[in-house]
């Protein structure tokens, strides 16, 4: 699956922000000053774990399991983009 643009929904302060297809949803929001906890942005820690509101996440990491990837409820932003237009977290 190639990587394209979408939108990451920002719930608590109603922001949208474009994500490209050559980034990452954490690249991009500490771009826009977004502060979200981090270490090794390669989807093997779980530091960026992020809850998912609404969208469905095509999950890259290697830290959660099956059944957590399935139910959609987080993502670590560093790596895992969405599937469709948009993904909803909780920031």
């Amino acid at each position: 699956m190639s990587d394209t643009s979408f939108q990451v929904v920002l719930e608590r302060t109603g922001r949208t922000i474009d994500i490209p297809a050559d980034a990452s949803i954490l690249e991009i929001l500490e771009l826009e000053g977004v502060n979200v906890p981090s270490s090794c942005q390669q989807g093997v820690c779980g530091t960026c774990e992020t809850k998912v509101l609404a969208g469905e996440v095509d999950h890259r990491d290697m830290v959660l399991t099956a059944y957590e990837k399935s139910s959609g409820q987080s993502m670590m932003i560093c790596c895992s983009r969405a599937k469709g237009a948009s993904v909803t977290l909780d920031l």
